[in-house]
């Protein structure tokens, strides 16, 4: 039988439960940890294959890869607030389940894709799967958890689950793709999904709160569309170039819709994303930190993918290892993260991990192409590994943390969607900036090289990715040896720019972000507004 959960800092009311910090019982915290994993690693596979994507699939140009995994990541981004709301209104356990199994269904036509069309569709539904379980597995984690101290555990290991999920789908795409078929690891992403489902809804118990929520149709409409435009003109304007008028059409539409959305949910009775929360300074200053964080992150995650497979022509499984040291760390640092996340103030921890992160990527805008070794990468991705296991689970923690308990929904959906939107930001942008740099320094070499005079024209049609694939065609292979300083050129610029990113996210956050008794000040002041306005 379904037993609502507690709030936090609330008396538990589950029978014959003892623990002290949290009313969930152990099925149910393994029914969120699978999820929230299997959601993890379906998001991070297609990561893993870029690669093998662009011999099997046969993209027409860079932009068709980016959209693999960005047709993913748009829905999560987008969606994960009416989830939210969803699970609130409905009960998180149904989410669970249903999220797993669209989930299943997106991995089950992902597998027999022949064409990235299909691999689109494919990654969209399973998007759509894991739009519910981010938010509905957070919020059961939240709304669970009995002491700041206990939610603080509770959402370090929420946290490294995740980054256990980043730990599984390298190993799985690389191991597949490279001594098996890649079709295997969406078929046992699904086979996965399928077990979540059954044991959710076995074993896992529900949770719901209901007050002050309510479907708000006309925020998720123009915050779905609003993002879904400023993506396209992010990752097409590099092809189509930034001053068509489809990218500019595109630009103002997302900034149009963007602020429609914020009016909207300033004049709905039960909106989304209460507006006012952002008065609470700690939690404006952490959303914010969090999009360009995870926009650092999964920035620096697409560019060693692409240099690795696209332009080094690496294999899957050795690329499994540069994300391993990316987010396979975070599992086994828990038990620091954890103790440092009860002890320490969140900003030192944010600090700590953003400065990490921005070594590392800088660092990473240093390695020479021309170096295949291994040991190159595990400084600078090692420094970003562990740096966003210390961030990513602070950043989540202080962003429940800064609302009142009983909008513990509202917040784990919000925490999904600026953390889920900075990673679909990540692969756009620096795809974006990095294409656009080696295209024209690609031309410009094309250019001035004479013995190319006969297929200039075709060479720069095809553009550097192309003209670098293996194995390139035979009408433009000449110009390959110009193709390789362009695009190194252009991606050590993304590794520059998320670094840049994550070390203005550390300044920021030791700059501006209050301690915890601040923090409680501005929550009390958010109650007492509510209640004011209620009366």
């Amino acid at each position: 039988m379904s037993t609502p959960l507690s709030a936090p800092g609330q008396p538990g009311t589950v029978p014959g439960q003892k623990s002290r910090h949290t009313t969930l019982n152990l099925a149910t915290i393994v029914a969120v940890g699978f999820a929230v994993c299997l959601a993890q690693i379906g998001l991070a596979v297609p990561a893993t294959l870029n690669g093998t994507f662009q011999t099997v699939l046969h993209p027409t140009g860079a932009s068709q890869l980016d959209w693999i995994s960005d047709c993913i990541l748009l829905p999560i981004a987008a969606l994960e607030l009416t989830f939210g709301v969803l699970g609130d209104l409905f009960g998180r356990k149904r989410l669970l389940v249903g999220g797993s199994l669209v989930l299943l269904v997106g991995e089950v036509i992902s597998s027999a894709s022949t064409g990235v069309v299909q691999m689109y569709i494919g990654q969209f539904i399973a998007g759509l799967g894991s739009a519910a379980l981010f938010p509905t597995t957070l919020a059961i984690i939240a709304s669970g958890s009995r002491t700041h101290a206990g939610r603080a555990r509770m959402i370090a290991l929420w946290a490294a689950l995740l980054s256990f999920g980043n730990f599984i789908a390298p190993m799985l795409g690389g191991l597949t793709a490279t001594y098996a078929n890649w079709r295997l690891a969406f078929w046992i992403i699904a086979i996965l999904a399928a077990i979540v489902a059954v044991f959710s809804q076995v074993f896992a118990e529900d949770s719901r709160s209901p007050e002050g929520r309510s479907l708000d149709m006309p925020g998720q409409i123009t915050v779905g569309l609003g993002l879904f435009a400023l993506l396209y003109a992010v990752i097409e304007g590099p092809t189509a170039g930034w001053g068509s008028p489809t990218i500019i059409v595109s630009f103002v539409l997302a900034a149009a819709l963007l602020v429609a959305f914020v009016v909207v949910e300033t004049r709905v009775a039960n909106p989304l994303l209460r507006m006012d929360l952002f008065k609470n300074r700690a939690f404006a200053l952490a959303a914010a930190v969090t999009v360009v964080g995870m926009f650092s992150f999964l920035g620096t995650a697409y560019a060693i993918s692409i240099r690795m497979e696209v332009i080094q022509h690496q294999s899957a499984i050795r690329t499994a290892v540069a994300f391993i040291l990316l987010s396979g760390l975070a599992i086994f640092l828990f038990p620091l993260t954890s103790f440092m996340m009860s002890h320490w103030q969140p900003r030192w921890i944010l600090t700590l991990g953003f400065a990490l992160m921005g070594v590392g990527e800088f660092l990473a805008s240093r390695m020479p192409i021309t170096d295949t070794a291994l040991t190159t990468i595990i400084v600078p991705m090692g420094l970003v590994g562990i740096g966003f296991a210390f961030a990513v689970s602070s950043v989540t923690a202080t962003v429940v943390n800064t609302v009142p308990p009983k909008l513990a929904g509202m917040a784990a959906a919000t925490t999904s969607m600026v953390r889920d939107f900075g990673f679909a930001m990540g692969p756009a942008v620096i795809g974006a900036i990095a294409l656009s740099k080696a295209g024209t320094l690609f031309n410009s070499a094309v250019d001035a090289d004479s013995s190319l005079s006969a297929i200039k024209a075709a060479a720069e049609g095809a553009g550097p990715v192309v003209v670098n694939s293996v194995p390139p065609a035979e009408a433009i292979s000449k110009a390959a040896s110009h193709a390789v300083p362009a695009l190194d050129s252009g991606y050590s610029l993304g590794f520059l720019i998320v670094s840049i990113a994550a070390l203005l996210c550390a300044v920021t956050t030791a700059l501006f972000l209050g301690g915890k008794s601040e923090q409680e000040a501005e929550i009390a002041m958010i109650e007492h507004g509510q209640d004011a306005a209620v009366a």
